[in-house]
């Protein structure tokens, strides 16, 4: 079912608007009276006028809030378009900065999510307190298509769909070993010696990607008795000192006690894409982590690279 909104009535109210957006956020009017510090009795009022400008109900109401109905979700799009055109002139004009509410749902892999990208969200979050992230950190592709995710970061670029796609950044896996196991096993001069070693590595059924069967280029006839869809798995089973590794630096540079096996022979880098559904790309909130994952990978270019120092900010 399409919103129509009948040619005879004024403009919507863009005050309106905003009062919807925080409802629609809060799911409650009264949360959205303290969070605008308006009146209950207004949020409702206005509430009500905006349907009969709109010509349909946008929520349901009952005793757990107002939620959303299929009306509601549709306004909803438009809404955060009009958020984010608004967003953008003001920022452009010089204007008083926005002060952005809701919630952004980030869809990353496992280690990268997990590793580097939790400790700068919790610094977005501090600098945005009206925002909360919801960061999906899985050892699988998000899937947009199915709106799990408002902003993903993917070793996989889509080739088509309707995104907005751009590169965020390189980074570098090598080989790994504890010192406790390159002393107890076959010394390690070059690469056919590693044929001779045993490797922790994915589940190749259950690899999201073809760009994770690594091993199969590195070591083409690898022993590999323990296998994981965890990336965490696998480095916790190489802590172990039991088997080597393949691991992002920057996921191995957490543990001293990991030690770069050949790193100008097994070192190669990967790149990361950040990926938004065109519709949700210019929703203010939405924009505004997208700069911000943008800045802090770019900070930390060689970091991610396996040099220097993590640079939190």
């Amino acid at each position: 079912m399409q919103i129509c909104i009948p040619m005879n009535h004024n403009s919507i109210n863009w005050d309106n608007i905003r009062i919807f957006l925080a409802v629609a956020r809060l799911q409650s009017a009264f949360e959205a009276s303290n969070h605008l510090n308006i009146d209950q009795s207004t949020i409702s009022r206005r509430l009500k006028k905006l349907e009969e400008e709109i010509g349909t109900e946008l929520f349901t109401r009952n005793s757990q809030g107002h939620l959303l109905n299929a009306n509601g979700h549709r306004l909803l799009e438009y809404a955060e378009a009009m958020e984010g055109t608004i967003s953008s002139m003001e920022s452009k004009l010089g204007g008083d900065s926005q002060i952005l509410t809701g919630s952004i749902r980030l869809g990353a892999t496992e280690g990268f999510g997990g590793t580097f990208l939790a400790p700068h969200l919790a610094n977005f979050c501090e600098l945005h307190p009206g925002l909360t992230v919801d960061l999906l950190a899985l050892p699988r592709l998000i899937n947009l298509s199915k709106r799990e995710a408002d902003l993903v970061v993917s070793i996989e670029r889509p080739e088509k769909g309707p995104y907005i796609t751009c590169k965020l950044t390189d980074y570098k896996l090598q080989a790994y070993a504890t010192r406790q196991y390159l002393e107890g096993h076959h010394p390690i001069e070059n690469l056919e010696d590693l044929s001779k070693h045993k490797f922790t590595g994915y589940v190749d059924e259950y690899s999201f990607s073809p760009k994770l069967q690594y091993l199969k280029n590195l070591v083409p006839n690898a022993s590999v008795p323990f296998r994981s869809s965890s990336l965490t798995a696998q480095l916790y089973a190489a802590l172990q000192g039991k088997t080597l590794a393949v691991l992002p630096c920057f996921l191995a540079k957490n543990h001293p006690s990991l030690i770069p096996v050949l790193p100008t022979k097994t070192g190669f880098n990967r790149a990361f894409w950040l990926i938004s559904p065109s519709e949700r790309k210019n929703v203010a909130r939405v924009s505004e982590l997208w700069d911000y994952l943008r800045h802090i990978s770019s900070i930390n270019q060689d970091y991610l690279l396996g040099d220097g120092l993590e640079i939190l900010k």
